[in-house]
């Protein structure tokens, strides 16, 4: 029979610990399938991390600054004169869009932060922000930090096209802005020219901000990426995010940015001085001259993804999986129907003890769901011989779904 609590055992709190507004999101499934990676031993093709270190000479840099005693004290707010000048010269030299160092730049703790700094300054409670479903689970948590309502616009198989006339239809009186990512995770769909147009006009019809995540802007194999910034009436109502991980692979460094008028920088910067301050003094250094390396370094960073997209995308349908071709990112998604499966967050959770792999299931990057319930994601960033030994062991999901049958 239960006891009440004696002097020395006071009661818990009767209200939930969580806010509301966070209910429901739980622990990040990449860190839940990371750590059954690590207790498994097997292969991580879950979270979107390289295997390899990016450039020596961009570490050297890094180690560098460390022992030189650059950035060791707090860097400026919004991140070191050096980074914030390579990251407007990266912009002019590759999209053709100027940004002025000093007050359109500011510095943040990935790209990650830049997208929660921007919704926590940006979004009221009650606001609408229209996401393209399925969306980096982050996404949803920043959003509702803010106190703003979700309204998904779905991209479906196979292509993973915009609906444009789904969205247009999406925007009502309290629609604040469009959250876009271009290319496109989980799915690798890169938004053609012709569909951000769209996009755009209705922005500026309708007096929308858009805030873009383009963290796999040299990522793209297939297309182009266009920035949106770039279109008519953009430049003054877009924030425009990436950062250094994925493009130099040194994902733990979590040096990211974001570009944008003065006005709304300083909003911006308004809420991530509350939430980092700064970070990454030394990394900034080494960033800024990575943005500068010559464009060889990005040829190559693509030629490279893709000769292993090419190689996981082959092995997969070679198994038996369903397999939808990324045009960019370094993910691939797959459906396990055609393997006997039929929900996918039930096969990634059986996946490490019956193949030694990780995968993600993508259902949970949805809020409708139903049409993506069987679908993974692996992730190609991964030497091409780690990737041909995922592979093999992959090979005995089709044994073991006739033996289960």
């Amino acid at each position: 029979m239960p006891t009440e609590p004696g002097p020395s055992e006071p009661a818990p709190p009767k209200r939930p610990l969580l806010n509301r507004r966070l209910e429901g999101l739980g622990t990040t499934i990449f860190a839940e399938m990371s750590a059954r990676a690590i207790a498994t031993g097997s292969i991580n093709l879950g979270q979107g991390f390289p295997d390899r270190d990016g450039p020596a000479e961009i570490a050297q840099a890094a180690a560098d600054a460390i022992l030189a005693g650059r950035g060791n004290q707090y860097p400026p707010g919004p991140g070191l004169p050096e980074l914030r000048e390579a990251i407007a010269a990266h912009d002019d030299r590759f999209w053709g869009l100027r940004y002025d160092p000093a007050d359109e730049v500011l510095v943040t703790a990935g790209a990650t932060e830049a997208i929660a700094a921007t919704m926590l300054a940006l979004v009221e409670p009650g606001d609408e922000v229209i996401a393209f479903e399925p969306y980096y689970d982050s996404y949803a948590a920043n959003i509702a930090m803010a106190g703003g309502v979700r309204v998904p616009v779905t991209l479906r198989p196979p292509d993973f096209r915009p609906d444009l006339d789904e969205l247009a239809k999406a925007v009502t009186d309290r629609t604040r802005l469009i959250l876009l990512n271009s290319p496109h995770n989980p799915t690798g769909s890169v938004f053609t020219r012709d569909e951000l147009a769209v996009i755009a006009n209705l922005a500026v019809e309708r007096d929308l901000l858009v805030v873009t995540d383009e963290v796999y802007e040299h990522l793209v194999f297939d297309g182009e990426h266009v920035p949106i910034a770039g279109f008519p009436g953009m430049r003054e109502r877009t924030v425009s995010a990436s950062s250094a991980g994925k493009t130099f692979s040194f994902t733990g460094w979590k040096i990211g940015w974001i570009k944008a008028t003065p006005d709304l920088v300083t909003a911006v910067k308004t809420a991530k001085q509350f939430l980092t301050f700064v970070s990454g003094g030394p990394f900034q250094y080494a960033v800024a001259q990575a943005l500068a390396l010559p464009g060889e370094y990005y040829a190559r960073l693509r030629d490279d993804l893709m000769a292993q997209r090419d190689l996981l995308v082959a092995g997969l349908n070679e198994i038996g999986f369903d397999v939808y071709e990324p045009q960019g990112t370094y993910f691939v998604t797959a459906d396990v129907k055609s393997l006997g499966y039929q929900d996918g967050v039930e096969f990634c959770r059986n996946l490490p003890e019956r193949a030694g792999v990780v995968a993600i299931p993508t259902a949970i990057f949805y809020d409708h769901p139903e049409g993506a319930r069987s679908h993974v994601r692996f992730a190609f960033c991964k030497r091409p011989e780690v990737l041909t030994e995922a592979l093999n062991r992959l090979s005995r999901l089709a044994v073991l779904a006739h033996l289960d049958s």
